[in-house]
């Protein structure tokens, strides 16, 4: 029992040595303090050196990223910008560091980062003050963040709050002070952050809320925009401008704590309020989208190796031929839902136009179609069927090209109605027509045959020329009316007609006339190619004046007029399709051209069925053609077609006479001709040519100034042929001769009156008085005319079809067999109509054609 108190004893001495052990001596807190410094620092010169590398390394592999995106910016034909080529990332217009005025960057500093001038990156005087107002607060109050820092976050980091990402971003930040200046880092800074309302920049900022350049903002607009960046979609004054109003406040507030304006001035930029300028809704409408949208398609192609992202955040300046007249009468008449059909449904009747100086191919207004989106369906350059439009492209051009046809020209297509086994139909019916007749009232006959005489092949090439190039199953006669596998665009439409308009010569539609880079320096210039003579002036002239008719009283175009010369052609195709029986159209188009400037209009379904059907055919096409270019060319110098040298006119024939009868009268022995003269009568007289059945050839027997005159010296047994023709002795012309008319004299002894005698002598016996005129009382007889006297006359070119008219309409319906349509009636006249047939080397009807116009076809080349 006594060994145990004795090793309780012990125990309690051990313990007792123990706390002794673990007491610290001066010294060894000293150590102690001494090796902890020791190792803060190594630890703080390794985590600064950390910081510097990783951020060095991250601004090194990343340098790209300090290359601002700058907005591109699309210029109109007077130099005027028209909008900028916003990236989702990108929106901005960058400013330079001396386009800045100082009071703009004094606002900033005061309100972002105070001691801007003085920290390198990261300051540690706010983060403690931050910390302090923190822990106070017992919340997060303040932001401890300076300008460098937010510029790396913008820059290189993601919007995440972990502390990683917030050592990277002080990492950065450091090494963008080491790299660049103050000047520059807030010039990057300025550029780069958020304003709201998708803009990026401090220059596109005031160029949107203000409609001002950097120097003219006053105290107010610089104090909203610095209080913009904490938060853009609440403090910007269009979405709530009375936050933006209270923020304003404040940041005038921090610039007159930190004397850099008055008191004075304080108060008057508080005072003001916010109007938005005058054409905000301008530039938040994304203007003239189909054209902008060509613009960008054709910057990619001119520049080589650029994408649409390079080129949209490029800072590229392109100058374009947008002319703000023209697209603005075409933004407006495409908006105003009366120019077009009303629909059944939610899909609406569209539209597609183009209008283009055919001078210098610059293209100067586009639709794309109504309510057309960015990036949408471009209408202008979708193929449609073109009907009656194609006619000139393929027929009559290429007719006029050989120099055997012109526009008085006619063609008699009596006795040909079908072409193999394809038999276009027209309202007009079979008949002789000049051809500019024939293209004033769209006939389709007229049309095909003429198509069939100069060929398929021909006119192909004829096409091909013009920029439009067929389709091997194009080659037969229903492309005379328009009848092509895969159609054609509004654009190549006006392309084609422009080289009528410019007498022949190619043209090369563009928008861009040069592009210039953000140094400057240009990167494109537009250089028109060597124009090439395509067909000759004289076809083109012809042609002109051919579809000038078409705006005239009983053509087809009359809509269209404007008040300057116009020419051009309207078109329709038909529905097609399958078991629906009915007259509306598929396509209804107009293409004309003054001597100025050329444009294409098609109106449509983009798709096509029972219920989306065109039902006034060309007659709104012309209508909207009328519309729109009036307007547009308000501004434009008038002029003239100019006529080539060289070219034929017209020459008139003298009129024939008519209802010529020719009777012998037995009692008198004496074959009595009579005859209606010509309403040209002026002037004319009549030569009676006489052949009797003993001579060979045609005599005349007798000028006569009347309309009737006897022929007494027949004799019988013999047969007598008579016809006459009128003659015009001032311009030398005979007309054609009237029908011939045979006369067989009777043998029968024919009675001769007796004659009464006259005596030798006078009943008083005196001889009769001879007169003193030197005759010795002799007639002098009528010279004899000359028979071998050519005759003038111009013969038909040979026999074709018809085609219809139709001012207002050219409908019809389409068919099979033997092609036969149905005719519709226009608006102010007949109308286009045709339809496809089936058979061999004739027409395998599409559907898709104008209602002039057939399927498809084969005939003679």
């Amino acid at each position: 029992m006594a060994e145990q108190p004795r090793r309780s004893k012990q125990k309690e001495q051990k313990r007792g040595t123990a706390k002794k052990k673990k007491r610290m001596t001066p010294r060894k807190w000293f150590f102690a303090l001494f090796f902890t410094a020791v190792f803060a620092v190594v630890c703080g010169i390794i985590g600064y050196l950390f910081i510097t590398l990783n951020g060095e390394r991250i601004l090194t592999e990343q340098a790209d990223k300090l290359v601002l995106g700058e907005a591109s910016i699309i210029y109109d034909v007077n130099g005027k910008e028209v909008t900028k080529l916003y990236d989702a990332s990108a929106n901005r217009e960058n400013a330079e560091f001396d386009e800045m005025p100082k009071l703009l960057l004094d606002a900033f500093v005061a309100t972002e980062d105070q001691r801007f001038y003085e920290h390198s990156g990261i300051d540690f005087f706010s983060i403690g003050r931050a910390v302090v107002k923190d822990v106070i607060a017992r919340s997060k109050v303040e932001g401890a963040s300076t300008i460098t820092q937010q510029l790396a976050k913008n820059i290189f980091l993601t919007a995440d709050k972990t502390f990683f990402r917030k050592a990277t971003e002080a990492s950065i930040a450091v090494a963008l002070e080491n790299k660049y200046s103050k000047q520059e880092i807030l010039t990057l800074y300025l550029n780069r952050i958020p304003f709201g309302k998708g803009i990026y920049g401090i220059k596109g900022a005031a160029d949107y809320y203000f409609d001002k350049d950097l120097k003219d903002l006053k105290l107010w607009q610089i104090a909203t925009l610095a209080g913009m960046p904490k938060a853009p979609n609440r403090y910007n004054p269009i979405n709530d401008p009375e936050s933006s109003m209270a923020r304003r406040a404040v940041i005038l507030k921090l610039m007159y704590d930190q004397k850099l304006i008055t008191q004075q001035e304080m108060e008057e930029a508080k005072a003001v309020v916010y109007e938005p300028p005058a054409n905000l809704e301008e530039k938040k409408s994304d203007p003239y989208k189909a054209y902008i949208d060509y613009v960008i398609e054709e910057a990619v192609k001119v520049i080589p190796n650029m994408t649409e992202e390079e080129l949209r955040i490029g800072g590229y300046r392109i100058y374009t031929s947008l002319n703000p007249t023209a697209q603005q009468a075409v933004e407006k008449e495409f908006a105003d839902d009366d120019n077009f059909e009303k629909s059944t449904d939610d899909q609406k009747a569209q539209g597609a136009m183009i209008i283009m100086d055919h001078r210098d191919g610059t293209i100067q207004a586009m639709a794309g179609g109504r309510d057309y989106v960015r990036k949408g369906l471009n209408r202008v350059e979708v193929k449609r069927q073109p009907g009656s439009a194609f006619k000139p492209i393929v027929s009559y051009g290429p007719a006029l090209e050989t120099g055997d046809y012109y526009p008085w020209t006619v063609i008699n297509q009596e006795q040909q109605k079908c072409f193999g086994d394809y038999c276009p139909r027209d309202p007009h019916g079979a008949g002789a027509v000049s051809m500019q007749q024939a293209i004033k009232e769209s006939r389709n006959l007229a049309a095909v045959w003429m198509l069939n005489e100069v060929g398929i092949n021909n006119g192909i090439a004829f096409a091909k020329k013009l920029g439009i190039e067929l389709a091997p199953e194009d080659r037969n006669l229903a492309i005379a009316l328009g009848g092509l596998t895969n159609g054609v665009t509004p654009l190549q439409m006006a392309e084609a007609y422009s080289v009528f308009a410019n007498g022949g010569k190619s043209v090369d539609p563009h928008t861009i006339t040069k592009i210039e880079n953000t140094s400057n320096k240009k990167v494109f210039t537009y250089r028109a190619p060597q124009a090439k003579q395509l067909m000759k002036p004289e076809t083109a002239w012809y042609m002109t004046q051919m579809m000038q008719t078409v705006l005239e009283s009983g053509g087809t175009g009359t809509g269209a007029r404007i008040d300057r010369p116009v020419a051009g052609k309207t078109g329709t195709s038909q529905h097609g399709i399958p078991g629906f029986n009915s007259s509306a159209n598929r396509d209804a188009w107009f293409v004309g051209y003054s001597p100025e400037w050329t444009a294409a209009v098609w109106m449509g379904y983009d798709i096509t069925d029972k219920q989306h059907v065109i039902k006034k055919s060309s007659s709104q096409a012309a209508a909207m053609f009328g519309k729109v270019m009036k307007q547009a060319m308000k501004n434009v110098k008038k002029s003239s077609f100019q006529q080539p040298s060289g070219i034929k006119q017209e020459v008139k024939e003298q009129t024939a006479v008519t209802n010529f009868n020719a009777v012998f009268l037995a009692d008198q022995a004496k074959v009595q001709l009579s005859w209606t003269a010509p309403e040209d009568s002026k002037g004319v007289t009549y030569r009676v040519y006489r052949k009797d059945s003993s001579e060979s050839e045609f005599s005349v027997f007798v000028d006569a100034i009347t309309t009737s005159v006897d022929d007494m010296s027949v004799f019988p047994g013999m047969t007598y042929q008579y016809y006459v023709v009128a003659y015009n002795a001032e311009e030398d012309k005979e007309s054609k001769a009237s029908e011939s008319i045979t006369i067989e004299v009777p043998e029968t002894e024919v009675d001769i009156p007796e004659q009464p005698m006259e005596p030798d002598t006078p009943d008083d016996g005196e001889l009769p008085e001879i007169p003193n005129d030197g005759t010795n009382g002799e007639v002098t007889p009528t010279p004899p005319v000359d028979p071998n006297q050519p005759v003038e006359t111009e013969t038909p070119p040979g026999d074709g079809g018809t085609d219809s008219p139709g001012p207002g309409n050219d409908n019809g319906n389409n068919g099979n067999g033997n092609g036969s349509v149905d005719p519709g009636q226009g608006a102010d006249g007949p109308v286009e109509s045709t339809d496809p047939g089936t058979g061999d080397g004739t027409v395998t009807g599409k559907g898709t054609t104008d209602k002039n116009d057939a399927g498809s076809a084969g005939g003679k080349a």
